[in-house]
């Protein structure tokens, strides 16, 4: 069943993802509302960047108010119809969570009750949500799948994406609200964010500086292209959750539900070592890094792999941007906009 969106919400429009599937929506015609609020985690020079570039856009609004401000998402939801939500605001970070608990509490926990709250008041067709491959956890049998148990996360912000797909199944269940959740597998590209790898790597680089090698190396990542990702979200913001009428209490498929929920994993499909991430940095760059090799931070899992088949199947869509064409794509993009 699709839906048709012409009015879209787009939580966390300054950020990295955020930025680029609101470019996508606003390309296609669409009126696109862009809430963020210009938190300090990363450097907010980048943020009001990506909303300059938003703002040439005559159907774009931006609002800048913060998800755990319950009156002032009220007053958004009620002053707009929207068709889609798509949540992508949260406090991002896995290694954060370990410093900032209460972060994480405030915008993905609480934040998320209210994007909940006002999509099941204002009669919302499809709400949208970004959840996350960490929520695999302390799972190893891979590639990992939506149909997987995923109740061993190993980080704050893990259990955080975790309760949202649990508080989304709820509100399915209860009020009939179509909800997708979709895990994404570490997104890299254009306009990234600064404190992930493949940005601080060239950054490093660049400037001659050491780069911290965590696992020694042998980490590995389901690294998916930005453009794949936001390829994958629009594809399934128009393609309305329907209850599984195989769905089975004595047997609980964790992926679909008797009620208007789905979880779909937006990845690669293919498993890349850090090592071979790095070497592809520097055959970008034209420099060779100089590497401190480091253990496995807390928080952090050794491996993850998507496994995309009901992506696949239910909206025809697979990523597939090898990691030497979005490397380089992304090493140009940070040449022309820090002019080095």
């Amino acid at each position: 069943m699709t839906v048709v969106f012409n009015s879209v919400l787009v939580t966390g429009a300054a950020g990295f993802i955020g930025f680029h599937l609101a470019r996508r929506l606003l390309e296609q015609g669409c009126r696109v509302v862009g809430l963020d609020n210009l938190n300090e985690y990363y450097d907010v020079s980048y943020k009001t960047a990506r909303l300059e570039k938003l703002s040439t856009y005559p159907e774009f609004t931006f609002v800048r108010e913060d998800l755990a401000d319950r009156i002032a998402m009220v007053r958004l939801f009620e002053k707009t119809p929207f068709d889609v939500v798509v949540n992508l605001a949260a406090q991002a970070g896995v290694r954060y969570s370990l410093v900032n608990p209460h972060a994480y509490v405030a915008s993905n926990l609480a934040g998320f009750v209210n994007i909940l709250e006002c999509c099941r008041h204002n009669g919302v067709k499809h709400l949208v949500f970004a959840s996350s491959s960490s929520v695999y956890g302390a799972n190893t049998r891979m590639p990992f799948s939506v149909h997987d148990n995923v109740d061993h996360p190993v980080s704050l912000y893990a259990a955080s994406k975790k309760a949202n797909e649990l508080m989304a199944h709820t509100y399915s269940h209860l009020y009939g609200l179509h909800c997708t959740g979709l895990r994404f597998f570490t997104v890299y590209g254009p306009w990234g964010r600064p404190d992930m790898a493949l940005f601080l790597f060239t950054k490093a680089i660049l400037e001659d500086r050491p780069i911290q090698v965590f696992n020694h190396g042998k980490m590995q990542r389901d690294f998916t292209y930005i453009d794949d990702i936001i390829e994958g979200v629009v594809r399934v913001m128009g393609n309305l959750p329907q209850p599984n009428p195989a769905w089975d209490g004595d047997h609980p498929d964790p992926g679909t539900s008797y009620a208007p929920y789905r979880v779909y994993n937006i990845g690669n499909n293919t498993s890349v070592e850090l090592n071979d991430f790095i070497a592809a940095v520097e055959k970008a760059l034209g420099k060779t890094a100089v590497k401190e090799y480091m253990d496995m931070q807390p928080g952090d899992v050794p491996a993850t792999v998507a496994n995309v088949d009901d992506l696949m199947k239910d909206v025809g869509f697979k990523p597939d941007t090898p990691i030497e064409v979005g490397i380089a794509r992304f090493v140009a993009w940070y040449r022309e906009y820090h002019q080095v």
